[in-house]
C-alpha cells in the first residue's frame, strides 16, 4: 500500500525547493506575523519614576509626587515643569488643602525648567492637609491660560529613604519660592 503512495509524491529538486521555501514562509509568519497586530512595548508612554506626569501646551510636568509629613498632616509636592515655548507661563496647580480646593498659580519662564522640592533647598508646594494617606493618590489639576489642562493622580509617598528629607516638617511650612534652572 504505501508503494503506490510513494509515486503520488513528487521527489524532483523542484518540488523540494518549493516546499522548503512554503515552509520557510510559514515559519517566518508564524514567528513574526504578530507583530503586525500587537503594540510595541517601545512606543507606549510610561514614567519611568515613582513619580507621573503630563503635559500642557509647552509645558511638560515630570516626576510629580507628594511625600507626607512624619505627622501626616501636610505634602510637600515635588515635581519637575519644563517650558519649552518662547513666552513665560503662570502654571496654575490646583489641589484639594484642609478640605477645600487650592489653586497657586506659579511662574514658568520660556525655554526654562522649574523644579520644586526635588532637593531639600528647592522651592517646595506645600498641600496643607491632603486628606490622604500613603499609598494613596493626590488628584492635582494642571493649567496655563487657554491651554486645555490635565489631571495628574499624583503618588502620595511616606517620608522614607530618599524621600525622608523631602518632607515637610509640619503643618505650617511655608511656601518657597521655586529654584530656576534655564534650558539650554
Amino acid at each position: 500500500m504505501f508503494g503506490k503512495l510513494s509515486g503520488v509524491i513528487a521527489r524532483t529538486p523542484l518540488a523540494r525547493a518549493a516546499a522548503s521555501i512554503i515552509l520557510a514562509g510559514a515559519l517566518v509568519a508564524g514567528t513574526s506575523g504578530c507583530t503586525f497586530w500587537a503594540n510595541q512595548a517601545t512606543l507606549i508612554h510610561y514614567d519611568p519614576s515613582d513619580g507621573v506626569g503630563g503635559s500642557v501646551g509647552t509645558v511638560k510636568i515630570g516626576n510629580v509626587i507628594a511625600v507626607l509629613s512624619k505627622d501626616g498632616e501636610s505634602a510637600s509636592l515635588l515635581l519637575t515643569a519644563t517650558n519649552s515655548g518662547d513666552r513665560d507661563v503662570n502654571l496654575k496647580l490646583q489641589f484639594e488643602s484642609d478640605g477645600v480646593k487650592t489653586t497657586i498659580t506659579e511662574l514658568i519662564p520660556a525655554r526654562s525648567t522649574v523644579s520644586f522640592g526635588n532637593t531639600p533647598d528647592e522651592a517646595r508646594i506645600i498641600v496643607q492637609a491632603p486628606g490622604t494617606a500613603a499609598g494613596a493618590l493626590l488628584p492635582v489639576y494642571v493649567q496655563y491660560g487657554n491651554q486645555t489642562g490635565t489631571q495628574l493622580m499624583v503618588p502620595v509617598l511616606k517620608a522614607d529613604g530618599p524621600y525622608a528629607s523631602l518632607a515637610p516638617e509640619s503643618a505650617a511650612a511655608p511656601h518657597i519660592a521655586p529654584t530656576l534652572t534655564p534650558e539650554p
